[in-house]
Order: C-alpha cells, then sequence, then structure tokens
C-alpha cells in the first residue's frame, strides 16, 4: 500500500465537513404563532379516506399502502365527487387568509413583544443551566 489515508477515510472526512456547513447555514426559526397554511383538497379528501381505510384494512399498518390507495381513489374522482372537497379546502383557504391578515397585522404593530418572550425564554434556559451546574458543584464538594 502507497502511504496516505485509505479512500473511505477521506471520503467520511469530507461527509462530516459537508453536515457541518449544512447545519450552520438553517433556516430562520419559525414562528410558533403563525397559522398553519391550509390542505388542498386532496388533503382534505385523505383525512377522510383514512379514516374509512382504516376500518375497511384494520391489520394495515403501512403508510405507503394507504396512501397509494388514496391517490389513485381521488385520481378516479370525477369533478363532481371532488367538489364537495374543493369546497371545504376553499372554505380553510379563506379562513387562512383571514387569520394570517391579523397575523401580519400585530405583527406589523408590536414586534417588541416577540423580543420580549424570547428574552423571557433564553434567561429560563439559562437559570436552568446554572441551577445544573450548581448542583454538580455542591456534589464534587462533598
Amino acid at each position: 500500500m502507497k502511504g496516505g489515508k485509505s479512500k473511505s477515510d477521506t471520503k467520511s472526512a469530507k461527509l462530516s465537513v459537508k453536515t457541518k456547513a449544512g447545519k450552520k447555514s438553517g433556516k430562520a426559526a419559525k414562528d410558533p404563532n403563525k397559522p398553519k397554511r391550509p390542505a388542498s383538497a386532496f388533503f382534505v379528501f385523505m383525512e377522510e379516506f383514512r379514516e374509512q381505510y382504516k376500518k375497511d384494512h384494520p391489520k394495515n399498518k403501512s403508510v405507503a399502502a394507504v396512501g397509494k390507495a388514496g391517490g389513485d381513489k381521488w385520481k378516479s374522482l370525477s369533478e363532481a365527487e371532488k367538489a364537495p372537497y374543493v369546497a371545504k379546502a376553499e372554505k380553510r383557504k379563506v379562513e387562512y387568509e383571514k387569520n394570517m391578515k391579523a397575523y401580519n397585522k400585530r405583527q406589523a404593530e408590536g414586534p417588541k413583544d416577540e423580543d420580549v418572550e424570547s428574552d423571557k425564554s433564553v434567561s429560563e434556559v439559562n437559570d436552568e443551566d446554572d441551577d445544573e451546574e450548581g448542583s454538580g458543584d455542591v456534589k464534587d464538594d462533598e
């Protein structure tokens, strides 16, 4: 063997560098108060279909099988049969848009409230860390 690292060592080193870089460039934190996007007509259909499928196939544990059966069923439905699900989805979309307007209005009016909450959570986390460290010091002294 010629000197140097083996191929497997080189690959693992390269992979670890890539994953570290990927983690650092993460997304911004999500706001837990932000309304969730509404389900599409297909997902509204799937909510009902899953319940029915579980009743018809109680021993089935495969999520993929349910999804595949639901997709096939959705494709076979006519526009008239899809209409109630489309209507429910539209209703949810209108409600979502109303909630988003209210959310955006709150965001524009009071960004100070968010800062206060985030400061509290940071200080609480630090307090918990201090307590844990303190209890460790007591054990060492005994």
